[in-house]
C-alpha cells in the first residue's frame, strides 16, 4: 500500500488557508492534515515529538504548525522551524523531526505517498482526476470494516441482480432477466480489465466493461440504464477504497462527466448521491458514516422487502455496507464457497498476493506509476450478440480529458 498515492482526505476538509488542522487516519497511522499559509497540505503525525502533545489542539500559522504546549513549531515537511521554549540557537532544533509525508491535491482529493522516498512515484494522473471541476465530484463514506471484504463487493457484478433489485419483478431490468453474467478478465499492467456480459433478448446482450486499478480502484462505465435505456447523465464513476486501519475503510466515490459539453451539476451530483443513500441527509453531522449502520440494522423495512425491493434497504451504498459491514470487520475467508460469479474475486486476490511477493524481493508493484493507468476509461452498453465489444467500445475505452 505504501508504494501507492492513496486519498487521506478530501480538499474540501481544508477549506482555508491557515484554517483548523483535520485528524487522519491512513494505514493504521494517526496523523494531522493542515493547510498552510501558501495552500499547502501538510500531513504529519499527530503528535509533537516534543512530549508527544496531539497536535490537533494547535496552532496553524505561519506556514506551520504549531503545538500549544510549549510552543514547538513544525513546517509540512516535519523540519522543526522554531522551538521558542529552549535557549536560542540550540542544536536540539536541528535534531527534532516531526514524520511528514509528502501531499498532491488532484482532483477535489488530498493524495499522500507513505512509502519510501527513493520509490515515490509521480502523483496520480487517472482521467477523472484531469477532467474540469465542473465535470466531476467526488465524496467519501466511512465503512466499519477491512477493506479488502468493501472492495471485493465492489468488484462483484453479479450482486446488482439481487442486493441492488429495487423494482422486484420487472423484467424490463436487464439484470432482472439474466442474473448469472458471464465474467471475462484480462490482465494489464495497472492491474486487470473485466467485463460483465448478461443476455437481454436472443439478438442483443448488455456488456459492462470495468478496470481494476492497484491495489484498491474501480472504474466503471455508467452511461447505459440497468433496463437498456440510455442514461440520462452518461458518466464514467468509481471507488477508491482505502485502509483507515485493519477493521475500518474510507470509501472515496467519484464521477466524471462523459461529454465535454455536459458538465455535472451540483443538483445533479446530490441526486445520485442521495440515491446511492450517501446523501447529506444520509450522514451522521459532522462525519462521513451512515444515518443507518450496523447499530440500528441499517433500517431495514421487512415489508418493503416483501413487496417493493429485494433488501428492504433504502440506497444502494447502505445496501452494500449492511452486507460487507454484516460480515464482521474482517470476514473468515477460510469458510467461504466461491463460484463462477466470483471470478473478479479470485484474480484480485491473487494479484494482491503476486504483488506483495515482488515488493518483498525488491520489484515495483503493479500500477505504481500513474502512467499505466492514465489513459483507461470504462464504459457499457447494449450490442449485438454476435459484435465483439472490444471492437464496439474501442472508442469508448480510450481516455478522453
Amino acid at each position: 500500500m505504501r508504494r501507492y498515492w492513496q486519498p487521506a482526505l478530501l480538499s474540501a476538509e481544508l477549506p482555508e488557508k491557515d484554517g483548523a488542522p483535520v485528524r487522519v487516519r491512513l494505514l493504521g497511522e494517526d496523523l494531522l492534515a493542515f493547510r498552510a499559509t501558501d495552500g499547502v497540505v501538510g500531513l504529519v503525525e499527530a503528535f509533537c515529538p516534543h512530549r508527544r502533545a496531539p497536535l490537533f489542539f494547535g496552532r496553524n500559522e505561519e506556514c506551520g504548525i504549531r503545538c500549544v504546549y510549549h510552543g514547538w513549531k513544525f513546517d509540512v515537511k516535519g523540519d522543526c522551524v522554531d522551538m521558542p521554549s529552549e535557549p536560542e540557537g540550540t542544536a536540539l532544533q536541528r535534531k527534532v523531526k516531526l514524520r511528514a509525508y509528502p501531499t498532491a491535491e488532484r482532483g477535489g482529493v488530498v493524495w499522500a505517498y507513505m512509502g519510501p522516498p527513493e520509490h515515490q512515484p509521480e502523483p496520480p494522473n487517472f482521467e477523472w482526476l484531469r477532467a474540469p471541476a465542473t465535470h466531476r465530484h467526488v465524496s467519501k463514506t466511512h465503512e466499519h470494516c477491512n477493506y479488502l471484504q468493501a472492495l471485493e463487493g465492489g468488484l462483484d457484478t453479479a450482486h446488482s441482480s439481487f442486493a441492488h433489485n429495487n423494482r422486484l419483478g420487472d423484467t424490463s431490468e436487464v439484470r432482472n432477466r439474466d442474473r448469472a453474467p458471464r465474467i471475462d478478465i484480462e490482465r494489464t499492467d495497472y492491474g486487470y480489465w473485466y467485463s460483465s456480459t448478461r443476455t437481454v433478448d436472443a439478438e442483443r446482450v448488455y456488456v459492462r466493461v470495468y478496470h481494476f486499478l492497484m491495489p484498491h480502484g474501480q472504474l466503471r462505465g455508467g452511461f447505459t440504464k440497468a433496463s437498456g435505456e440510455r442514461a440520462a447523465l452518461p458518466k464514467l464513476d468509481g471507488h477508491i477504497w482505502v485502509p483507515i486501519d485493519d477493521e475500518n475503510t474510507h470509501v472515496y466515490n467519484w464521477a466524471c462527466s462523459y461529454d465535454d459539453s455536459a458538465p455535472i451539476s451540483q443538483e445533479q451530483w446530490e441526486a445520485v448521491e442521495a440515491y446511492c443513500g450517501r446523501g447529506r441527509d444520509d450522514l451522521i453531522p459532522g462525519s462521513f458514516a451512515l444515518k443507518r449502520n450496523l447499530a440500528n440494522d441499517f433500517l431495514i423495512d421487512r415489508q418493503v422487502q416483501k413487496a417493493k425491493t429485494f433488501t428492504g434497504i433504502d440506497g444502494l451504498n447502505t445496501q452494500d455496507f449492511a452486507l460487507q459491514e454484516g460480515m464482521g470487520p474482517i470476514s473468515d475467508r477460510s469458510k467461504e464457497f466461491l463460484g463462477t460469479s466470483d471470478r473478479a474475486i479470485i484474480f484480485m486476490r491473487r494479484l494482491l498476493l503476486e504483488n506483495i511477493a515482488a515488493v518483498e524481493t525488491g520489484e515495483a508493484p503493479l500500477g505504481a506509476d500513474p502512467a499505466t493507468s492514465a489513459g483507461v476509461r470504462a464504459c457499457d452498453g447494449i450490442l449485438p450478440a454476435d459484435v465483439s465489444w472490444k471492437t464496439a467500445f474501442a472508442k469508448e475505452l480510450k481516455a478522453k480529458w
